[in-house]
């Protein structure tokens, strides 16, 4: 089991770029490691620091006043490029638990939904507005609604988003692959009891 998402109340975090991809996300030298912890310090590297290693400070990620921020808004084909599951793992190890944003990669999206981070489609024009409300006014709180499908934002926007009813279930249970094959396994077992029945040899080897 993993954390649920049900809703978040929380600093809205911009990157008003478009076409943000896996290797913006996250480098590849951070690629070497299984681990999905530490991977937030790499986050947006290129772009969160000089070459001499010190943070920009007009970049989001290095402002104070987005500083805690759960919910990262951004341009349209968010996540493109390679399939890396890291740029997730970068993203919830930094904080992140959900993105705003008019569109994804596929694999992104999908990787977004197995680690239990919600990405969140909305209309290009929707997203504008949320963008420069919280450009305005850094800091400023944007609340996302998981059963409700909805996100608030600055000064009263409000819409509505779309998501796949199964993703949505998932994550409301706080359901990975694993956790949720395990709710089946009194079927399986079963299944596995009359297929060795069927079939003795295929299960000679198989320890009880």
């Amino acid at each position: 089991m993993r954390e649920k998402f049900v809703s978040i109340t929380t600093v809205g975090v911009p990157l008003d770029r478009g076409n943000v991809d896996t290797d913006a996300i996250i480098p590849a030298r951070y690629l070497k490691t299984v681990k999905r912890t530490g991977l937030g310090e790499g986050l947006f590297f290129a772009w969160r620091y000089d070459a001499d290693g010190s943070a920009r400070a007009d970049f989001p990620l290095n402002r104070p006043e987005y500083r805690g921020g759960r919910a990262l808004v951004a341009g349209e084909n968010f996540g493109c490029g390679s399939s890396r599951e890291h740029a997730v793992w970068a993203l919830m190890d930094f904080g992140f638990r959900a993105v705003v944003a008019p569109s994804y990669s596929d694999i992104f999206r999908n990787n977004c939904l197995k680690n239990g981070m919600l990405p969140v489609a909305l209309k290009a024009p929707e997203v504008r507005v949320l963008m420069d409300a919280l450009l305005a006014a850094p800091g400023s709180e944007i609340a996302i609604d998981l059963p409700e499908q909805s996100v608030t934002g600055p000064g009263g926007i409000s819409c509505r988003f779309e998501i796949d009813p199964f993703a949505k279930s998932c994550l409301l249970e706080g359901r990975d692959e694993i956790a949720l094959t395990l709710t089946y396994g009194a079927e399986i077992a079963r299944y596995e009891r009359e297929r060795k029945q069927v079939t003795p040899w295929l299960f000679r080897d198989v320890p009880e």
